[in-house]
């Protein structure tokens, strides 16, 4: 649906993007990532023809973004971070006006507009001005405008900003909603949410592509030690001592570190790192029934979505400290 090869953009002396390439297939939902001036910004104006390239060549839905620029655009749905609402309008009335301008038939406009605003949930609004509408049914507006011309790709920038966490909830689930009949690329501060939407992350740094690949896929990639998180219960009501249990889980063949992570209740949960390539779960279960203690849970720990994009981007910590959002922007300006 998307295949970029070779793609590079130039100011100047200044390479904002250097020779990146990378495919997106049909109905995919991908995550584009990147530290403020790491080139998304650029990369995406290419793709909607807002700028050609220096170098390189990409196509969306078969059509070459230098060479047909015009195809290319009416398979291009748009939300930037600001929704482009008229807030003096209804929304029907905006809906049928974005309809027109993207080229539906008259006879087929208001259907499509009835369409859109419920697959968008805006349908009880139809009828109210935009600027009496909250934060969350202004988004979802926007969204139907996106999508009133049943575009091949979307490309959503910034699509939870500044909504409260039940609109954020309803606006991923109507994301991931249109996944299969759309492809979309989802550029967002918020690295959580690329975790929970997205099937595929698109990560670049400095200009250069550093990672295209699935979230699971990049974990086993940079981890390659297996990392478990075990919790374990005393039984009979004896208590646990740590000491010993840290001792005996050091003392199997493999385990790299044991890491205490809690101990209240009587219950203590660790984390166990194994050295590279050793699988230690079997002798881990083990040791533990072995010891006389209750093995109340024993699963694999993957690297969170912020802890790839660290080591991959090497951004620094304070990047990712923000209670709600991390400082990967898409408003780099490059």
């Amino acid at each position: 649906m998307i295949k970029v090869e070779g793609l590079t953009k130039r100011y100047a002396r200044h390479v904002a993007v250097d020779n990146i390439s990378f495919e997106i297939q049909k109905g995919q939902i991908v995550g584009f990532l990147g530290p403020n001036g790491a080139g998304k910004t650029t990369t995406m104006r290419v793709l909607t023809c807002f700028m050609p390239p220096s170098a390189g060549s990409a196509r969306v839905a078969e059509f070459d973004v230098l060479e047909q620029p015009m195809e290319v655009k009416k398979r291009i749905g748009y939300l930037p971070e600001t929704p482009p609402l008229y807030p003096e309008m209804e929304v029907a009335e905006y809906l049928a006006y974005v309809g027109k301008l993207k080229g539906i038939p008259k006879a087929s406009l208001a259907k499509r507009v009835d369409e859109v605003a419920d697959r968008c949930s805006v349908g009880d609004v139809k009828a109210k001005l935009i600027s009496k509408l909250s934060k969350g049914y202004r988004q979802r507006v926007g969204l139907a405008q996106a999508i009133i011309h049943n575009p091949d790709v979307l490309i959503l920038d910034e699509p939870t900003s500044g909504l409260d966490p039940q609109q954020i909830i309803e606006t991923r689930d109507l994301i991931k909603g249109l996944a299969g009949d759309h492809t979309i690329i989802l550029s967002t501060h918020i690295l959580p949410e690329v975790e929970q939407i997205c099937e595929q992350v698109i990560i670049i740094a400095r200009g250069k592509l550093v990672a295209t690949d699935s979230v699971a896929n990049l974990t086993s990639r940079l981890r390659g030690a297996e990392s478990i998180a075990v919790q374990i219960a005393p039984r009979n009501g004896l208590s646990l001592n740590e000491g010993e249990v840290r001792e005996r889980l050091e003392g199997i063949s493999g385990v790299g570190r044991v890491i205490v992570r809690d101990a209240r209740d009587g219950l203590l949960n660790l984390t166990v790192e194994s050295e590279q390539g050793k699988h230690i779960r079997p002798e881990l279960a083990r040791a533990v029934i072995e010891a006389g203690w209750n093995l109340n849970e024993l699963h694999s720990v993957g690297l969170s979505l912020e802890e790839i994009f660290l080591e991959l981007t090497g951004a620094p910590k304070q990047d990712i400290d923000a209670p709600h959002a991390t400082t990967v922007g898409v408003g780099d300006g490059q």
